[in-house]
């Protein structure tokens, strides 16, 4: 993880904005309402929403009302957005791609039979209705 940190193009943007488009690039409109993105990541609600004020300054976010419940918020990708996040993820695919060369096809299956069984188990403790990350 320090080498991928320290890989990562924390110049263009920082880890966190990274996760948080992520998760919006995964939905099939690009957009999420606020509290389920925070249900979403690591960082505590607060980050999340400075941290989404951050990106929307800077035009790679846009906020709206909710419309079926005026006290929420809906995130979306912007265009421009999506762009930037495509071409950050290509860069951070390549250097996870380079540290998983480390790794043998048996290796790699055992990794990928872990991470399911973790997702698998965080999925099944999770709040009926909790969205998580793919």
């Amino acid at each position: 993880m320090r080498a991928l940190t320290a890989e990562f193009p924390s110049e263009i943007i920082s880890l966190n904005e990274y996760d948080v488009m992520f998760i919006l690039s995964r939905q099939e409109d690009r957009s999420l309402r606020l509290r389920d993105i925070n249900r979403m990541t690591l960082i505590t609600q607060p980050s999340v929403s400075r941290l989404v004020d951050r990106l929307v300054a800077r035009g790679l976010l846009a906020k709206r009302d909710d419309p079926s419940d005026g006290r929420g918020t809906i995130v979306s990708l912007t265009d421009a957005g999506f762009d930037l996040f495509r071409r950050v993820a290509v860069s951070h695919m390549q250097s996870i791609t380079t540290h998983m060369q480390a790794l043998d096809d048996d290796e790699l299956r055992e990794l990928t039979a872990l991470s399911d069984k973790i997702r698998t188990g965080v999925h099944d403790s999770a709040a009926p209705g909790t969205p998580l990350p793919e």
